[in-house]
């Protein structure tokens, strides 16, 4: 392992596992690779990976099973998904199940390991000296990374917590959609804008009594806003 920490890549397809991990590598990850989803399982919960690169569809467990295995063991590391299938059913389904970004096959390597790296500065957080944020019952604290709600700890994913930030950031203001990619996730593409949904809708399910604190604004994009 590196200096940047380990990546565990789950990939059947063995040219491309091999192709991720050379640019990883290059990056300066460690990397660990399976071809089988209940292997990719198991190393992720032996090796506590920075983070996972899964494919959807995978030999004895599909990578949307991981993921959601490894929610269910309180387990938040981030997660990118790869799919061969262009359509939202697969896309959403993985976003549900509290993974973080997807590509959609074929991809360039290098914007793969531009996602990994964006999802772990995220992990990472701010420095220790930027201020709680307050809005309603609703209080997020960027140093510690920790949200509650009426005083009642959240648990988000490292991308609901940035996104949740980023809309307290600035109460009142209307982020678009492509804002928020930019923001949030690190990029810009129209083609991506589904994600930013669907990653609210899970935050308000979460927040629960408090959801109304998002504000959808039609045909432009989101708000924070008691």
């Amino acid at each position: 392992m590196t200096e940047k920490g380990l990546v565990l890549v789950v990939e059947d397809e063995r040219p491309i596992a091999d192709l991720l991990r050379l640019y990883l590598s290059r990056d300066g990850f460690g990397v660990h690779v399976e071809h089988d989803g209940a292997a990719g399982l198991a190393a992720a919960r032996r090796m506590r990976p920075v983070a996972c690169v899964l494919d959807i569809a995978l030999p004895s467990m599909e990578g949307t099973e991981i993921c959601r295995r490894l929610r269910e063991d309180g387990d938040w590391t981030p997660v990118v998904f790869l799919t061969a299938r262009d359509d939202e059913v697969d896309r959403i389904l993985g976003l549900e199940l509290g993974g973080d970004d997807y590509l959609t096959k074929p991809f360039s390597p290098r914007e793969l390991v531009a996602r990994v790296r964006a999802l772990l500065r995220r992990a990472a957080g701010p420095g220790e000296g930027e201020r709680v944020r307050t809005l309603g019952p609703v209080s997020l604290d960027p140093a510690r990374r920790s949200v509650t709600v009426a005083d009642r700890p959240l648990v988000l994913t490292p991308t609901e917590f940035d996104l949740l930030g980023h809309l307290l950031r600035r109460p009142g203001r209307v982020f678009t959609r492509e804002e928020l990619l930019a923001g949030v996730w690190g990029y810009a593409s129209h083609a991506g804008t589904r994600t930013v949904d669907v990653h609210v809708a899970q935050l308000r399910a979460k927040l629960g009594d408090a959801a109304g604190l998002i504000r959808t604004v039609r045909g432009v994009g989101y708000t924070a806003d008691a």
